[in-house]
């Protein structure tokens, strides 16, 4: 009788972790298109089928299962890819958490190799969900938001070499071909170096050259509409200019703010500044990582720090600037300290 129950516990958790696999793994090939994270799916799912013998199988008993008649309300509904996703990943990995348990009492083997499958399925998670983007993220301090310039490329490569970790391409005026080319040099720069590479407002170039994410202003597409099309991997910042944009990006889902105009700047004309105000009630109430912005550059950046910003976006004092990888690097210093 023993036998059968522990039988029973195995079977379904097999089943379990083998369907929540499976959802990753259609996410992972048709969602990222990442054939990758596919095969590691795919490959655990094999590695479950060859301990689902047809005697544990024969265990079941669907019509006396108690199980399938609980449920509970969040169960029953999705409210987008990133919760779809967590769900069935911890549906993974408490039923190879059970699996390690139970299955030690018939073959010791069983316990090692689903412990091991367990945290092989917490690196799943990391990736399909970005957490490594999240945490490059959390890690920049200096972001540069690109103006149109004859020499943009090299602008950007030369502040890259300064330590650069996150560019915005930013291009308001222009034809979509130009912008195409340059968000693909881009990439491949942003690549190179090893620095994040956000896109101002087009989610179409974003996801044509796969960025990191996307940047959007008061008037863009709403943040609901982008993390649907860019799923939960992708990176989406929102500019705000007060505490209640601020408050509503965070309920939103945003992954970081712009907050500024911290000074006026020919950037955004006709903007007031927000002021170094703003950026003290960013210090008290924003929980998601944030950059101070607007007119900011080595003569004023102490008094942004000492308002207690640790992170900046610039455009003018690297894009303008006689030696952008030493404006890189004196701007990189200054926050350092």
């Amino acid at each position: 009788m023993i036998d059968a129950k522990i039988n029973r516990i195995l079977d379904a958790n097999l089943d379990r972790a083998r369907e929540g696999l499976r959802v990753m793994e259609e996410w992972a090939r048709f969602g990222l298109n990442n054939p990758n994270l596919s095969q590691k799916c795919k490959e655990m799912r094999s590695s479950l089928a060859a301990y689902h013998h047809l005697e544990l199988k024969m265990s079941r008993d669907t019509p006396q299962d108690v199980g399938t008649t609980l449920t509970h309300p969040q169960e029953e509904e999705r409210k987008d890819i990133q919760a779809l996703l967590q769900a069935n990943i911890a549906r993974v990995q408490e039923a190879l958490r059970v699996l390690e348990e139970y299955g030690k009492l018939s073959n010791p083997e069983m316990g090692k190799t689903f412990k091991q499958m367990r945290y092989q399925v917490y690196t799943l998670e990391s990736e399909l969900l970005g957490y490594p983007l999240k945490q490059k993220l959390h890690n920049a301090n200096l972001y540069l938001v690109t103006s149109s310039q004859p020499n943009l490329l090299q602008i950007v490569e030369d502040s890259l070499k300064g330590g650069l970790p996150l560019v915005q391409y930013r291009r308001k005026e222009g034809d979509d071909l130009t912008r195409l080319e340059e968000v693909t040099k881009l990439r491949e720069l942003t690549s190179q170096y090893n620095a994040l590479f956000i896109i101002n407002d087009r989610l179409d170039l974003a996801l044509a050259v796969k960025a990191d994410g996307i940047h959007l202003g008061q008037q863009d597409l709403p943040i609901a509409v982008a993390r649907q099309i860019l799923g939960p991997q992708g990176i989406i910042g929102r500019s705000t200019t007060s505490p209640a944009e601020m408050s509503k990006a965070i309920s939103e889902g945003a992954d970081y703010l712009g907050v500024g105009p911290v000074y006026t700047t020919p950037t955004k004309p006709g903007k007031p500044a927000a002021g170094l105000d703003y950026v003290r009630y960013a210090v008290a109430n924003s929980p998601l990582p944030w950059y101070a912005i607007g007119g900011i550059d080595t003569s004023n950046l102490g008094e942004v720090i000492a308002a207690g910003a640790k992170k900046i976006a610039v455009v003018r004092a690297i894009m303008e600037a006689d030696n952008p990888t030493q404006a890189t690097q004196n701007l990189l210093s200054q926050l350092g300290k």
